[in-house]
């Protein structure tokens, strides 16, 4: 046999592969994705796979499209046998079937999301153990401390901690009495100073709680 012939032999082969694969799966394929798919199964060479497609394209067999510089290619929809409506209801079920299955596996994916989310902004366990372990160590010094306090003798008695507020709460009204009078007083006087209050207070030397920072303390 002649070599021509052998070469027609295979692109024939090839062809009839590409036929009957394009019309089993009809959606498109490009050259490199039919190479990619039946070069184990079938053997065949790339090279062979784009003539073969090229032929079949213009023989009108499969149709081409072209996309840019690539070119897809897929079954002639016509001269696939028409479906009966039994068999439109069953390929309708089977359609239903699989949305149903899609937005359940969607949703357990948005499941697995969250999880994972939460796991990933959780304590891994040897981040958990140095934590508990700083946490013991600062119960035990908390603890340490409170047996100290409790052992101590010199603990403020009730008696004691009222007569501090009380004559903390005496002190305040005092302030506040002498600091109100103070105020009104050098007011009366600054309404005739022909100065500005800043000069004044240098002039006599007084010295307010703001320019010291100080605040009359809350009550206790």
């Amino acid at each position: 046999m002649s070599k021509g012939r052998d070469g027609a032999g295979a692109g024939g082969a090839a062809a009839a592969v590409l036929l009957r694969y394009l019309r089993e799966q009809n959606r498109p394929y490009s050259a490199q994705d039919a190479f990619s798919n039946l070069q184990r199964e079938h053997g065949l060479g790339k090279a062979a796979v784009v003539k073969a497609l090229e032929q079949l394209a213009q023989q009108g067999r499969v149709r081409e499209k072209a996309y840019g510089k690539q070119k897809v290619y897929f079954a002639d929809q016509e001269q696939l046998p028409a479906a009966s409506d039994a068999e439109l209801r069953g390929l309708d079920a089977q359609i239903a079937a699989l949305c149903g299955q899609v937005q359940a596996l969607q949703q357990s994916c948005r499941q697995m999301e969250a999880e994972l989310k939460d796991l990933s902004s959780s304590m891994t366990t040897p981040e958990m153990a140095k934590e508990i372990k700083e946490l013991k160590r600062d119960c035990e010094s908390y603890t340490e401390k409170l047996e100290r306090m409790k052992s101590a003798t010199n603990h403020v008695t009730p008696e004691e901690k009222e007569k501090v507020c009380s004559e903390q709460k005496l002190y305040c009204r005092e302030w506040r009495r002498r600091k109100r009078m103070a105020t009104e007083l050098l007011d009366a006087i600054l309404e005739g100073y022909p100065k500005s209050k800043k000069q004044f207070f240098e002039e006599v030397g007084i010295e307010t709680d703001e320019e010291h920072n100080v605040v009359l303390p809350a009550a206790v």
